[in-house]
């Protein structure tokens, strides 16, 4: 029997709630997921006695069958939960043992929780109580378990924590660091300054008057922390947590937990915290850590406190997720990938690598300043004609008004403005979040911090400001360069990082904005500086983090070392045939800041940066005459509105665009017909539709010509044409199902064959960023020991060794007669003259997928039946017809298909996916 005084004051005996298992809970009745055979009970001798663990452990399991672990897992759960948390990592670890590749996973219920032994409280806790159980005896308790359980010392050990687990696991394991091998580690915290308040979602449960009513005498606390996922629970699991907590005598070490937290340095538990996370700082062996941003409680500070510990540690956060991670996804997958990357088989083979470049490769900063002191340095490097120029503007056109800086001015710019970060503290591998629009004053502040080492942290303003924010936030730049709106932005929504000011300020502006400089004065106060002191950065280096659209998941930040951008500039000088005097139209605001480093002045069009669609033919044309531009650069939905907007132009902006030579158009599939109108505004344009990606921004080329041969072939999707010098293409061909296969085919082995396109270049990107999932599962390494990037396109090869895009590998229809791309439908459809463009969905379960088509109608057409998204018989008759042997279920019409943010171009076929199957189930809905 065990003792817990109540609210009045008086003790109540009750039985030891550790008495019975999980499975006595509710007869006739199981939890979600848990099999009564990993559940049973052990005796450890702790520092106060005799105690009764519940654990529920895969080692008789694994005896049974006759089965040597790998390994084992300890795993700790925190609080308010108990063992449960980790039946999908049991059951992933059960699964793999069929293969005969299992890890023991053991995973008690710490005392006071789950269905092991209740201990004695006082009411209300109080943080000097000493029969609450703390953070030392916590570790000891641990100590006491594993000495009980038969667990093989001469094999494998790694701990597994989440919340108040993952202090306890992470220094139960700095304290067994001659026996663990690794350790893994959810949503956690190892330090709290003193000086910082707790967060406000645990701050109110600690309040002493609140504390016991919130977490002993009612479910509150518990209930909060079921909430914190993603999606609601069901009920049944709900209920599973719940159960050891129905009543407030089972809820004693809950209310202990909350008491135990450390905040404040005169703690009892505060000098065992210390020595957990001072331990963590010696830690040199292997460390997982998997992280839903969407924590209330532990908070990107604290990952950023635990990576600071741990330098080398693998990190992936998963965007959505928050506190209750385990149960916003399933983390079995990345944590036996990561384990077997570490202990498998292959886990000594040697680092594959990417092709190396071809000799010394310049980086971008010393590129400029070869060009600043070539004999076109009084050229201009940057026209800017966006319609908000910097204030700090020192060159100016006087009849335009357009900003230009020539190559000299803007290398003496560069020059100051790193020795002036400098000064201000910016140091090497800083990461510096750039908020500023796409012109001049941007392109000098990117190739400063690219002169002095500093990490360049590029998220498109297209993302829309609940993208920016988690791009930034995921990122978690040192400082924040930015103009008025940006900072505006960063402080406002709580952005990390010190701000400098783009243009200079008010004291009462800056004060407001908490900036520490402005750019405008460093570059008047370092004028004419040299950097000689500030070391170059070495290729290997990181340069900058460029975050993707968007479009087909939370954008996600590609790593490029200096190297890599060097072989990137190499490539595009040699590929496009760079010479003295080219200029550069970026109607893609992010492309501006590749002309400087290419050798090419680049001209910034008048344009929302935001919206690529809204670029017109006179922008264009202006920028072409200021600039006097030779090559243009646009994204397909910039381009349709050039060529919609054409009647605008006068004569002279028509010579301005004859004067173009090469246009060239990325991001999206261009159609034929668009190409063909394209030519028409730029008579004496080569033009071009290069493949490529934000993790390898070129890749595959193809000029207009070669495109009209190759759509005669009539094959499906979209043609990319041949890979360029330096990159090499392979093939993993899907199963039925639309999955990928392992082992990869050379494309001339694989002609025809449907499947996902991989590739390996020098110039590809170094890794994804605190994604370690993300990069670990884009690789692949079975062709030739080259490290493969697993595009997520899919496609396939022809005869002449040409790409054939048919779409995404998330947006494969998976029919009864085997997977198809979207393009085998789009494609043909496209070219009805009543279609502006389509979108092949499908909607079932995988295998059986029925084909739906969606179309945006071409100008003035209408194709629907009535007020019906259904489309008229004629018209879907015709849609069917031209789909060929493709079996189209419905065809359905939009007014405008949904799209990315960023690109304008890329429809979002996932949304269009659930739409349909509403529409198809006879929902009254809207537009998607």
């Amino acid at each position: 029997m065990v003792s817990l005084r109540d609210l009045s004051g008086r003790f109540t005996a009750i039985p030891a709630a550790g008495a019975r298992l999980p499975a006595d809970h509710a007869p006739g009745t199981s939890f979600p997921g848990l099999d009564p055979a990993w559940s049973r009970l052990v005796t450890a001798k702790t520092e106060d006695g005799a105690r009764s663990f519940h654990v529920l452990d895969t080692g008789p399991v694994l005896e049974a069958r006759g089965i040597t672990p790998t390994g084992t897992i300890l795993a700790v759960h925190g609080n308010p939960t108990w063992s449960y948390l980790w039946r999908h990592v049991i059951a992933g670890s059960l699964e793999r043992a069929r293969s005969g590749d299992a890890w023991r996973v053991i995973a008690p219920d710490q005392l006071d929780m789950g269905f092991s032994d209740r201990l004695a409280h006082p009411v209300p806790p109080a943080a000097e109580a000493p029969s609450y159980r703390r953070l030392p005896q916590r570790l000891g308790d641990l100590d006491a378990l594993m000495d009980a359980l038969d667990v093989d010392t001469g094999s494998r050990l790694v701990t597994l924590g989440h919340d108040w687990g993952g202090i306890i696991s992470l220094g139960w394991a700095v304290r067994h660091a001659g026996r663990v091998d690794a350790a893994i580690s959810l949503n956690t915290a190892v330090d709290h300054p003193t000086q910082d308040q707790v967060p406000a979602a645990l701050r109110a449960a600690m309040a002493p008057a609140v504390l016991p009513a919130a977490t002993i005498a009612s479910e509150a606390f518990l209930k909060v922390t079921l909430g914190l996922t993603e999606d609601p629970l069901p009920e049944a699991v709900r209920e599973a947590y719940r159960a050891p907590y129905t009543s407030r005598l089972g809820r004693g070490g809950i209310g202990g937990f909350v008491a135990d937290i450390p905040a404040e340095a005169t703690h009892v538990s505060r000098a065992a915290l210390t020595e957990v996370s001072s331990g963590l700082c010696s830690w040199d062996k292997p460390l997982l850590l998997l992280w839903g941003p969407k924590d209330p409680v532990f908070q990107d500070r604290y990952l950023a406190d635990l990576q600071s510990r741990v330098p080398h540690a693998d990190l992936h956060r998963f965007e959505g997720a928050g506190h209750m991670l385990a149960e916003d996804r399933d983390l079995s997958a990345p944590i036996f990938t990561w384990l077997d990357d570490h202990f498998g088989a292959g886990a000594s083979r040697a680092a594959l690598e990417s092709p190396a470049p071809a000799g010394r490769v310049l980086g971008m900063h010393e590129q400029l300043s070869t060009l600043a002191g070539s004999e076109r340095r009084a050229s201009p490097a940057v026209v800017d004609m966006t319609a908000e120029p910097e204030a700090w503007s020192n060159a100016e056109d006087a009849g335009t008004g357009d900003r230009a800086l020539s190559w000299e001015e803007l290398s003496a710019q560069v020059d100051a403005l790193a020795v002036g970060l400098t000064y201000t503290g910016v140091r090497p591998g800083d990461r510096v979040s750039l908020l500023v629009q796409p012109g001049a004053s941007l392109t000098v502040i990117l190739y400063a911090c690219l002169r002095l080492g500093a990490v360049a942290v590029v998220a498109d303003a297209g993302l829309g400001v609940r993208g920016m924010t988690r791009a930034v936030r995921a990122a978690r730049p040192d400082w924040v360069i930015g103009a008025l709106p940006g900072l505006t932005l960063a402080r406002s929504l709580g952005w990390p990082g010190r701000r400098i000011s783009a243009q200079a300020l008010s004291a009462r502006q800056a004060r407001l904005l908490g900036t520490v400089a402005s750019v405008e004065s460093l570059l008047s106060r370092h004028e004419g500086a040299s950097p000689d002191q500030v070391a170059t950065p070495g290729a290997e280096d990181p340069a900058a983090i460029l975050f993707t659209s968007g479009s087909t998941g939370p954008a996600k930040g590609v790593m490029y070392t200096h190297g890599r951008l060097g072989a990137l500039v190499a490539l595009l000088v040699e590929h496009l045939e760079i010479r003295p005097g080219a200029s550069l139209i970026a109607g893609f605001a992010p492309f501006a800041l590749l002309g400087p480093a290419i050798g090419a002045t680049s001209v910034t069009p008048d344009m929302s940066v935001t919206r690529p669609a809204t670029l017109t033919a006179a922008a264009v044309a202006d920028a072409a005459l200021a600039g006097s531009a030779t090559m243009f650069f646009g994204s397909p939905a910039a381009l349709r509105n050039v060529v919609a907007t054409t009647g605008e132009l006068s004569e002279l902006q028509r010579r301005g665009l004859s004067e173009i030579t090469l246009v060239l158009s990325a991001g999206a599939p261009v159609h034929p017909d668009l190409l063909d109108a394209v030519q028409e505004i730029f008579p004496g344009a080569q033009i071009h539709t290069p493949y490529g990606m934000t993790e390898g921004l070129l890749q595959a080329d193809i000029e207009r010509r070669q495109v009209i041969e190759a759509v005669a072939t009539g094959q499906s999707g979209v043609c990319v044409g041949t890979a360029v010098a330096g990159v090499r293409f392979a093939l993993a061909p899907l199963d039925g199902l639309g999955r990928p296969a392992e082992e990869l085919r050379e494309p001339a082995e694989a002609v025809g064959v449907l499947g996902e396109i991989v590739v390996s270049a020098a110039h590809l990107k170094a890794g994804y960023d605190r994604l370690w999932q993300t990069e670990r599962t884009s690789r692949r390494d079975t062709l030739d020991g080259l490290i493969w990037h697993r595009t997520n396109d899919i496609g396939h090869f022809d005869a002449e060794n040409r790409l054939w895009i048919e779409g995404r590998l998330q947006h494969v229809l998976s029919t009864p007669a085997g997977p198809m791309g979207p393009g085998a439908v789009e494609t043909p459809v496209d070219a009805l003259e009543e279609v502006a463009r389509s979108a092949a969905v499908p909607v079932g379960p995988q295998g059986t997928q029925a084909v739906v088509v969606i179309v945006e109608p071409a100008p003035d057409r209408s194709l629907r039946t009535g007020r019906s998204p259904v489309a008229e018989t004629s018209f879907a008759s015709r849609v069917r017809e031209a789909a060929g042997e493709v079996p189209v279920s419905a065809v359905l019409v939009l007014e405008e298909l949904p799209t990315d943010v960023r690109h304008n171009s890329k429809i979002d076929r996932t949304r269009l996916a659930a739409w349909a199957e509403k529409v198809l189930s006879g929902e009254k809905v809207g537009a998607p």
